[in-house]
């Protein structure tokens, strides 16, 4: 949940915005830190893109030089004071929903990190699939910077990204880091980031919906079982996108030396 600063007062901006067009629905998140109505927002609006058949790719982003910060610490800190014992719970209400939506939606989901990237907002950025960063952002884990351990799933996510002994360093230090110095993804000027992120989510969005998904699933299952049982999953997958139209127009495509055109279908 860890770690931005309060959102400036008079904002009448929502802090959450949705748009949808050409088969993307970009998400932008316009407080630099995550707020109650922030997360609600979010809670409510991942679960909905991710179920509407229109969309087929997801962009999440920031505005200005961040991206997200983590959580509101002014809000916490008031959470704090309330009642310390319910202070974290905010973290099965918001937190949790919030990373199992981008992990698990049937589509693929592209984080780009026009800024500063910490705490709470780099779990997010990790939960996504694809990752494109501005040249210019910067990292921090900032857990154990305040005192707390990782959550919103980076203990996972971070050492998957980067490997654990590198997590590890990442997370006991929390130092600020470059995107060139950790994390894998696409580094573009932070003026070209707009189009560079939509151009990308514009190829996503033309894919193959369906094996989109199944690959994200795939992924996700793979970690802790056998590769008996990664191959196994692998052959359900494969049996059951072979029957569908992408896979059948695909074939064809090549065949007739064309590019094929998936309807996510």
């Amino acid at each position: 949940m860890v770690a931005g600063q309060p959102r400036g007062a008079g904002d009448n901006v929502p802090p959450v915005s949705v748009r949808v067009a050409d088969g993307v629905a970009t998400i932008t998140m316009a407080a630099p830190a995550l707020t109650a109505d922030a997360k609600r927002s979010l809670v409510e609006a991942l679960p909905a893109v991710g179920a509407d058949d229109s969309v087929r790719a997801i962009v999440l982003t920031g505005t200005g030089r961040v991206f997200c910060a983590g959580q509101d610490l002014g809000e916490h800190a008031e959470a704090l004071r309330a009642d310390p014992g319910t202070a974290f719970q905010t973290i099965a209400d918001h937190y949790n929903p919030i990373v199992s939506a981008l992990a698990a939606a049937p589509k693929p989901v592209l984080a780009a990190i026009n800024g500063t990237c910490a705490g709470a907002g780099l779990s997010l950025a990790l939960a996504c699939d694809v990752r494109i960063c501005a040249a210019e952002a910067k990292f921090s884990t900032a857990f154990t910077g305040i005192g707390l351990a990782p959550d919103s799933g980076l203990s996972a996510t971070l050492a998957r990204a980067v490997g654990a002994a590198r997590a590890s360093e990442l997370i006991m230090l929390s130092e600020r880091f470059s995107a060139a110095d950790a994390l894998a993804g696409r580094l573009v000027p932070a003026a070209d980031l707009p189009a560079e992120a939509a151009k990308l989510a514009g190829r996503l969005a033309a894919g193959p919906t369906l094996a989109y998904a199944a690959a994200k699933h795939a992924l996700a299952r793979s970690w802790g079982l056998s590769l008996g049982e990664v191959l196994q999953g692998e052959q359900g997958d494969q049996a059951r996108l072979g029957l569908t139209q992408d896979h059948r127009d695909a074939v064809t495509a090549f065949l007739s030396k064309q590019q094929p055109v998936f309807r996510g279908r």
